[in-house]
């Protein structure tokens, strides 16, 4: 079964200083047919102008992770954490019993985009904890493990039974993603134009899959993806 979104069809809010488009439920926008897919509630594509961004604001029992796609950004939370991340990198934050933070473009002349994604976690009330990973000079035409419920192979643990890969892929470079059985699939086209399992898509684009036993991941020009494999 195949579940396909596109691009032109989120939400979107352009408020001047930040334009966003969600591919889920979002703020302002309400659409009760896209409230998140299994665990995974959030994923929005920020186009954040120069010296602006998100002031302090509270979060709790949520795990968010951001994928910065251009430029940079200067995060700071109540844990003590205050760095800034760059194009190719990973921003993990579990927000578990209370967390603030903030997060802004810290160039005076290039706008940051990045993806913003929140995933439920399968318990509440847990120690909010900080991570990042970084895949700058990762090589294309190769799936990346980010993040996993155990950590494995280095990556991130999250409290949620979901694991998140990346790839960035040449203009005809491939990927192959075994599906188990019972899992489900979402793919995110970060940019670029993508063939998952004979399904085109282009960037901001999205497909779940559920009940296919390997997902195929072709790239038409050069590409990034996001696959969340879901409980």
């Amino acid at each position: 079964m195949k579940m396909i979104r596109k691009s032109n069809e989120r939400g979107h809010a352009n408020h001047g200083w930040l334009d966003s488009y969600h591919t889920f439920s979002f703020a302002d926008y309400y659409d009760p047919q896209w409230m998140g897919y299994r665990s995974l509630r959030v994923i929005n594509d920020d186009l954040v102008m120069p010296g602006m961004g998100f002031g302090t604001h509270p979060h709790r029992d949520m795990e968010i992770i951001s994928y910065v796609l251009s430029g940079a950004i200067e995060h700071k939370d109540s844990m003590g954490n205050g760095r800034v991340i760059r194009a190719g990198e990973f921003q993990y934050m579990a927000a578990g019993t209370g967390v603030q933070h903030s997060e802004f473009n810290p160039s005076k002349t290039e706008p940051l985009r990045l993806l913003q994604i929140w995933i439920q976690p399968d318990a509440k009330g847990m120690k909010p904890r900080y991570a990042g990973k970084n895949f700058a000079a990762a090589p294309t035409g190769k799936l990346n493990l980010v993040a996993s419920k155990s950590g494995r192979d280095g990556s991130i643990a999250i409290h949620q039974d979901a694991e998140l890969s990346f790839a960035k892929l040449d203009d005809g470079q491939a990927v192959e993603y075994p599906l188990a059985a019972k899992r489900h699939a979402w793919v995110h086209v970060a940019e670029g134009e993508v063939s998952v399992n004979g399904t085109k898509l282009t960037g901001g684009d999205a497909i779940g899959v559920s009940d296919e036993n390997v997902l195929k991941i072709s790239a038409a020009k050069p590409s990034q993806v996001l696959l969340f494999d879901l409980n």
